[in-house]
């Protein structure tokens, strides 16, 4: 079976797959006809990719491709990962830490997230010499101790290149990371979980990025650790290490409290956090009701001492406040209705700040606290000591969602959670491999977006896990040709890197 390109009368080329019976050629299917030179490649590598599925092993069925015929199963493998994402190991530089084992840990990471015994089978696709389990566990032991160091600095060399050669703004963000075990230690410590997993072990995993969600560096932390008092020394590490000259430090309020301001302040960082403006003093909470910002719109208020209090509205975010409200106070309502609500529950935890005490025993909505809450819907606001207008302000801080979305990739893409490890050097080095697939899957996600390709990342992972090759009986590899979206990853990542 092959594809035919066949001149028509007319002036145009069909596509055609055909099938040799007989000392006949049979037409299988055309894809169809075009005088554009351009449409006509397209529909030839329609063709390649449609022959395999029409009609299976009979691929290597034709006279020229004998000697393929006569080859076994095993003799196929994959290649798609190493062709593409070795590309991009080397090219970032982690080509110059000499362990074989280091890439084919990460790069599985991608093509094969799961547990380590993952591992094997992506080595058994692509054709690789199996490796036991625990030779795998034995490297994991040292990987971190010898190599953690190294990796960071290629990482950070790496990511300030892409950014220009200049490092003005960093992004930092915590989560939590559960394990699959009902045993904690010193290090694995149930606390307060953002995945809702309060009743497994957990670590704390503080992550520094620059724009666009490119790794800078990360630290680990115990998983009852308070995660504001996290980011001073992080700060502090990489600023020393890599010589990075104070940039603006943007966070989220849940990582900042007055001692870290003052922090901050001490140690002549500049920065863009976000406020808890409800938990401004009264002079100040009256000043913020008083705006009348429309949609949009944004002002400062200077707080003195060097601060400045920038304040955004939006109307989706005053629709957002209020349709969360509505919802938390009918769940208040049920549960006041069944029954299963006492005064214990008065207190100023989430939506039951709207409970109100009558006499010794009844419960009641509180509407003048209700009215209140209302009036602060679709208000943001940021806090900053740098001389960047509200717009700059408020566009920074809205990047912090590319580290948000690094945890999601991580934690989805990636699959870093839940892990497995006991031992603390393998837990470290699980978080060490997928601190590098990361930067290599930002990598090929860079390269897909500024082509506008339209081809998503779960696409090109599926599209990479496909490409094979045949190994003759010489020895020799012959890679099958790649239908269109492959040949497309494939000539972006060679154009690139």
């Amino acid at each position: 079976m092959f594809v035919r390109k066949k001149r028509n009368k007319s002036g145009t080329i069909s596509v055609q797959i055909i099938q040799k019976i007989n000392r006949s050629n049979k037409v299988i299917k055309t894809i169809g006809s075009s005088s554009d030179g351009d449409e006509v490649e397209k529909m030839y590598h329609q063709a390649l990719y449609e022959m395999p599925r029409l009609y299976g092993s009979t691929l290597f069925d034709s006279p020229s491709n004998s000697d393929i015929s006569n080859l076994c199963n095993d003799s196929v493998r994959v290649c798609g990962p190493d062709v593409v994402f070795s590309k991009i190991y080397r090219h970032i530089g982690y080509g110059s830490i000499r362990e074989p084992l280091l890439q084919d840990l990460v790069i599985s990471r991608i093509t094969h997230p799961g547990s380590k015994l993952n591992l094997t089978k992506y080595l058994n696709e692509t054709g690789k010499q199996d490796i036991a389990v625990y030779s795998i566990y034995r490297f994991l032991d040292k990987l971190n101790r010898r190599l953690k160091t190294t990796i960071e600095e290629i990482t950070f060399k790496y990511t300030r290149s892409i950014l220009g050669g200049t490092i003005g703004v960093v992004f930092y963000d915590m989560t939590t990371i559960y394990f699959e075990s009902s045993d904690p230690d010193d290090f694995r410590v149930t606390g307060f979980s953002k995945e809702g997993k309060h009743q497994n072990p957990q670590i704390m995993l503080g992550l520094l990025v620059g724009k666009d969600g490119y790794p800078i560096g990360y630290e680990l932390f115990e998983g009852n650790t308070f995660e504001g008092h996290t980011l001073i020394p992080v700060l502090k590490k990489f600023a020393t290490r890599f010589n990075i000259d104070k940039p603006i430090v943007v966070a989220d309020s849940g990582l900042i409290s007055k001692s870290n301001i003052e922090l901050l302040i001490k140690n002549h960082y500049s920065f863009i956090i976000g406020a808890r403006i409800k938990n401004e003093s009264s002079t100040m909470k009256e000043k913020i009701l008083a705006l009348t910002l429309a949609d949009g719109e944004y002002t400062a208020i200077d707080k003195g001492d060097g601060l400045i209090l920038h304040i955004s509205y939006s109307e989706k975010r005053a629709k957002k406040d209020h349709f969360n409200r509505e919802r938390g106070l009918a769940k208040l309502e049920k549960r006041m209705a069944s029954g299963k609500l006492s005064k214990a529950n008065i207190n100023n935890r989430g939506y039951n700040k709207f409970l109100n005490l009558e006499g010794e025993i009844k419960l009641t909505l509180d509407q003048n606290k209700i009215d209140m809450d209302k009036k602060w819907d679709g208000l943001k606001g940021y806090i900053t000591n740098t001389d960047l207008n509200s717009y700059q302000v408020i566009d920074n801080y809205n990047n912090l969602w590319k580290i948000e979305k690094a945890f999601r990739i991580s934690k989805t893409d990636l699959q870093i959670r839940p892990i497995y490890h006991r031992l603390r050097p393998r837990i470290e080095a699980h978080i060490c491999i997928s601190f590098m697939a990361y930067l290599i899957y930002k990598e090929l996600e860079r390269v897909l977006q500024t082509a506008e390709c339209n081809i998503s990342m779960n696409t090109a992972i599926k599209e990479i896990n496909k490409m094979y090759e045949i190994i003759t009986e010489d020895n020799k590899s012959v890679r099958l040709k790649n239908n269109a979206t492959q040949q497309q990853i494939y000539d972006l990542i060679s154009l690139s890197f």
